[in-house]
């Protein structure tokens, strides 16, 4: 698990009567879908509404850009607000799986790569994302960055004495 401190995040939101644009040359996700292209990606967060992600891309004005390949859109920048845990599994989708059991009411069996979804953690709102099979990105809001980390660090720390 880490902290993904160089992930530019921005919303982009379809303005009325505004046509759907395929910003960075990929369509925007349907609900509960992520998608990726080069360097960018995004995840559904509403209706007519999407999170605009860049990795290493945190200290760039990505707002700008965005605003470029997407004409008639409200985007506002995000990476401020909200912190990215990147959780990967070095040994299979067993202790990944068995961690998001632990942490949120997700039905992994539905959950494969490309997925995502908000839902809560521990009374906290956030976005799941199954980037691949054996790496999730979990997304909270900033202002409980350090009790997100403690979820994450206190169910991993259990999963781990039960395996020992």
């Amino acid at each position: 698990m880490r902290e993904n401190v160089d992930l530019a995040l921005a919303s982009l939101a379809l303005r009325r009567g505004a046509i759907q644009p395929t910003p960075f040359g990929f369509h925007l996700p349907e609900p509960g879908r992520w998608v990726a292209g080069q360097g960018v990606a995004a995840f559904w967060v509403g209706p007519d509404q999407w999170m605009i992600e860049a990795e290493g891309r945190a200290v760039e004005n990505f707002v700008a850009e965005i605003k470029q390949v997407a004409p008639g859109c409200s985007v506002t920048e995000q990476t401020d607000g909200w912190v990215a845990f990147e959780i990967v599994s070095r040994v299979g989708t067993a202790p990944l799986k068995a961690l998001l059991s632990k942490l949120v009411n997700i039905d992994l069996a539905d959950f494969g790569p490309g997925r995502a979804t908000s839902t809560g953690l521990e009374h906290m709102r956030c976005f799941v994302i199954r980037r691949s099979e054996t790496h999730v990105a979990l997304l909270g809001a900033r202002s409980y960055a350090g009790s997100l980390w403690h979820a994450l660090e206190t169910a991993t720390k259990r999963l781990e004495r039960k395996v020992a």
